[in-house]
């Protein structure tokens, strides 16, 4: 069994404070409710030796490599979310990432798009994901798609353990694991 631990690696994707605090810059609703649930599924990869990896977006402070859609929030004077260096851009309280885990910088939903991270995944053996985090519709469904794509297997995502801007929201993409 610690075999297949080994094999498995935990995506924390964009568990940072403008997407979980009440005045974070792009604050998904169900965001601070599932922070109790990824801590215990962090807990629960390093008793078993899972390897953590912690997907943040983080941006260039004047927006330069952030979505057309979202220049708008960068720029004059303004801090937009997640800017390298920015609080909005650390971790929310309770989730610290400890020696022998590794950080994934992403500008994009997928936190395999335009990244390292299929390479190191393959480097360090794994292939087998579980996918914790927000915001379900974007960043947990694109890189959950993206994963399968790569033949990552299973692709596991642990529902109470990510949200949406609406549990409805959430609710409607209930997928738990792609086998």
């Amino acid at each position: 069994m610690a075999e297949k631990w080994n094999r498995t690696a935990l995506l924390v994707i964009d568990m940072q404070k403008d997407f979980i605090h009440e005045d974070g810059l792009m604050r998904v609703n169900g965001g601070k409710a599932i922070v109790p649930n990824v801590i215990k599924a962090v807990q629960v990869a390093r008793q078993r030796g899972i390897l953590l990896i912690w997907v943040v977006r983080e941006h260039d402070p004047l927006g330069r490599d952030v979505e057309l859609f979202r220049r708008h929030l960068y720029g004059d004077g303004k801090v937009g979310p997640t800017a390298k260096g920015s609080v909005g851009g650390e971790l929310v309280e309770g989730l610290v990432i400890e020696e022998g885990d590794y950080k994934l910088v992403k500008t994009r939903f997928s936190a395999f798009f335009a990244t390292h991270l299929h390479s190191f995944l393959k480097g360090a053996g794994i292939d087998s994901l579980v996918i914790t985090g927000v915001q379900t519709p974007n960043c947990i469904r694109q890189t959950v798609f993206d994963a399968v794509a790569l033949d990552y297997q299973p692709v596991t995502v642990i529902v109470d353990a990510t949200a949406a801007a609406t549990p409805e929201i959430h609710a409607g993409m209930n997928f738990l694991s792609f086998r």
